[in-house]
């Protein structure tokens, strides 16, 4: 399937303001924020973090099927796509797991 499809199959990301992604020391890696140009992200890497408990090398392998057509234009232009990158560098041995911390949105009051 194509990317906008994957998207339409996973769960809603409404309730999240962004994802960080910690390494072994606990340290923030990377932030994925719910914002234009990342939404897309935030909710691969929701739906990893809820099916694997982590970003795995298992996890980054599904992320690549996820991101589909642009995963090839991730490897064809490195950098173009951070958040592919990054699962790209996993499989190649180059990360290891990552935990997923959500941050979550904050209602009206």
């Amino acid at each position: 399937m194509a990317f906008a499809e994957n998207l339409k199959q996973l769960p809603r990301i409404s309730h999240l303001a962004a994802i960080q992604l910690l390494d072994s020391d606990g340290a923030v890696a990377a932030t994925i924020e719910h914002k234009p140009g990342q939404v897309g992200s935030l909710s691969i890497y929701n739906h990893l973090g809820q099916i694997y408990g982590a970003i795995t090398l298992e996890a980054a392998r599904k992320g690549l099927e996820l991101y589909a057509e642009h995963t090839e234009d991730a490897r064809q232009n490195p950098g173009k796509h951070p958040n592919i990158d990054r699962l790209l560098e996993m499989v190649a041995g180059q990360h290891a797991t990552l935990r997923v911390k959500h941050i979550f949105a904050v209602g009206p009051d």
